[in-house]
């Protein structure tokens, strides 16, 4: 390694940066399936039922959608108890001319993109005056969500395959480099094993180095910038507890070394072949 210190600096430069934005890439898609989960969770389709509805025929109508995982049927007294509990001028009002808010029926579905065809589907059924599950901000929200986690899944198989053809590379040029000793060395007779082991334990040594650095440079970072997006807009659920980011930085790190050692495993196994 010191006697190629230049092919092992750009490599361990190489591997630090992409185990960098494989952690940052995977931080990322973790806090957006997260926000999805939760909006998911949250997301609520309401059908507005006429007077003369079948309420618990429309109840057990919605109850067998397979997409639907809760349902339940709120009476306009309910709702205008609620609704006074947010404006206690409501009920007053209500005296006047009398309740103006219809039977509901509320509706939890198993995944956000399932909103849209849960209420196309009740809009359908008699007896339903109209049907509201936010599509002003639920359609485009779920678009944005799904192609972000789209992207991170696709941009971390990017990543993963760049790494592990700069591992390979950068151990064949070592190789090569070293062309002249390999050759005396097969001359006198040394194994494939014993020629392979120095570049495998060098492939090891720069994932582990490549992993610590990645680490010591994403944790901080991220941590410092998830506060920050907690203080300036807490309503996104953002990852930090340790329970959940330990595992998945150990698994970048894991992830570093075994690149690094496959990596060389590999360019070895390969330019030993071609000289034969």
């Amino acid at each position: 390694m010191r006697g190629n210190v230049t092919a092992t600096l750009a490599t361990l430069m190489t591997m630090t940066l992409t185990l960098l934005m494989l952690g940052f890439v995977l931080l990322l898609t973790l806090n957006v399936n997260r926000t999805l989960a939760q909006l998911e969770s949250q997301v609520e389709v309401a059908a507005f039922l006429r007077p003369d509805a079948q309420d618990a025929a429309l109840l057990a109508q919605v109850q067998a959608l397979p997409q639907v995982t809760e349902a339940k049927l709120v009476t306009s007294e309910q709702v205008l108890t609620e609704m006074t509990q947010d404006s206690p001028y409501t009920r007053d009002a209500a005296a006047l001319v009398g309740n103006p808010f219809p039977d509901t029926l509320r509706l939890r579905v198993a995944r956000v993109q399932d909103s849209r065809t849960v209420a196309a589907a009740v809009s359908a059924l008699p007896g339903v005056e109209d049907v509201e599950y936010g599509a002003g901000y639920v359609d485009p929200t779920v678009r944005t969500l799904t192609a972000v986690r789209g992207a991170g899944y696709a941009l971390v198989g990017l990543l993963l395959l760049g790494t592990l053809f700069n591992i390979l590379n950068a151990v064949r040029v070592a190789m090569y480099a070293r062309r002249d000793e390999i050759s005396v060395m097969r001359l006198l007779g040394a194994t494939r094993g014993f020629i392979r082991m120095p570049h495998v334990i060098e492939g090891l040594l720069v994932g582990l180095l490549a992993a610590g650095l990645a680490l010591a440079l994403l944790v901080p970072s991220y941590l410092g910038l998830a506060r920050r997006v907690q203080q300036l807009a807490p309503v996104f659920p953002v990852v930090q507890d340790a329970g959940t980011l330990v595992p998945l930085l150990g698994g970048v790190a894991l992830l570093g070394v075994l690149i690094g050692l496959l990596g060389s495993l590999f360019a070895t196994r390969r330019y030993l072949l071609e000289l034969e």
